[in-house]
């Protein structure tokens, strides 16, 4: 069987990157479809495959900041030819799966949400931007057409897989398709647990507003805890401007410093929204709990009372308050372990080759 994958733009490190290369692994001749590709940016995640990119890649300042470039990203991904293939899988969280397959080759999208700039309150994106009134009131009639496009594209899909429940229900709302909802892989083997932690809070992600590190740099003002930030991203200033003393950004880190902060914090925070979640894993794996916000894919992955606890309100007072009367040692270590190693990546490419039939 020949097989392409598909990925937006591989200009960043992370989940899906990650993911990605999980599904390399089970198939390692299968060459790589992307609209803009940084080998640098991956860490040298993709070097040794054949990595094929579109028009866009030769394009200014592209490989940095995509998002300058939407207007083309629907006639880039359509560019690429899949004649030859028997199996197209695209992971997708934007355009990927906007490519166009003919019909002996059999189309599946691992889709990793529908577009939240496009769904999501599509207004609070563009002003996100900071673009000038005058261009963010040009860019929402193009939001529209992009919506349009994002819908035909997803009838060319064969069959959607999903990343959790809760993006299979964003799927269904939008496109009005089913689909099999397959876990993403966590790498457990790469954390390890201490006998006993030291005091500090951990929150571990890139720093861009949904992620609200601002409610937890909020909140530990107010406690006086220590907070320790592990990650880089666009709001790293204005986060730091807003920290007090108390609060440390050890910005990008290497994954044995990010295991070893893993193991010896005292709880992961996590007050944002997300359509399923590596990080929390990735603390559970470690031995340690999660007080996550209640919603989102934390929802799938976080055991009130045996792996963690959950806050119902994205407000800095609910969150200290949560944080005042949670007791991180009442939590067992072995739970926690435990409920990551439902999600490692062996039994990850075990459910792949099961739903591929292979």
């Amino acid at each position: 069987m020949k097989i392409a994958f598909v990925h937006e733009y591989l200009n960043q490190f992370g989940g899906a990157e990650r993911m990605l290369a999980s599904l390399c692994e089970l198939f390692p001749r299968a060459p790589i479809y992307t609209l803009l590709y940084d080998e640098g940016a991956t860490k040298g995640l993709f070097k040794d495959r054949v990595v094929r990119t579109s028009f866009l890649q030769k394009f200014p300042f592209a490989k940095r900041h995509h998002q300058f470039y939407p207007a083309l990203m629907p006639l880039a991904i359509e560019q690429f030819d899949f004649r030859g293939f028997d199996l197209v899988v695209s992971v997708s969280a934007s355009f990927a799966k906007g490519v166009i397959t003919g019909p002996e080759t059999r189309h599946i999208c691992y889709c990793l949400t529908p577009p939240r700039f496009l769904w999501d309150n599509s207004q609070k994106f563009v002003d996100e931007f900071g673009f000038p009134l005058m261009i963010r009131k040009a860019i929402l009639p193009f939001i529209s057409y992009l919506r349009i496009w994002d819908q035909h594209a997803a009838r060319r899909v064969d069959e959607f897989w999903t990343i959790s429940d809760f993006v299979a229900a964003r799927v269904k709302k939008y496109y009005d398709r089913r689909s099999a909802m397959l876990y993403p892989p966590v790498q457990v083997a790469q954390f390890h647990s201490v006998p006993r932690p030291d005091d500090y809070y951990l929150m571990v992600g890139r720093l861009v507003s949904y992620k609200k590190f601002d409610i937890a740099i909020q909140a530990f003002n107010q406690l006086g805890l220590p907070l320790v930030i592990a990650g880089t991203g666009p709001e790293r200033r204005k986060l730091g401007a807003l920290a007090k003393r108390n609060i440390v950004f050890a910005d990008q880190v290497d994954d044995r410093r990010l295991a070893d902060l893993y193991a010896h914090a005292r709880a992961l925070i996590f007050p944002q929204e997300e359509d399923f979640g590596i990080v929390p894993l990735e603390a559970m794996a470690s031995g340690r709990p999660v007080m996550a916000y209640r919603g989102g894919g934390a929802l799938e992955t976080v055991v009130e009372g045996v792996t963690g606890q959950f806050f119902d309100d994205q407000t800095p007072e609910a969150l200290a308050d949560s944080v005042l009367h949670f007791d991180a040692a009442s939590i067992d270590p072995a739970a926690c372990r435990a409920q990551a190693e439902r999600f490692d990546v062996l039994k990850f490419k075990e459910r792949i080759k099961t739903a591929l039939q292979l």
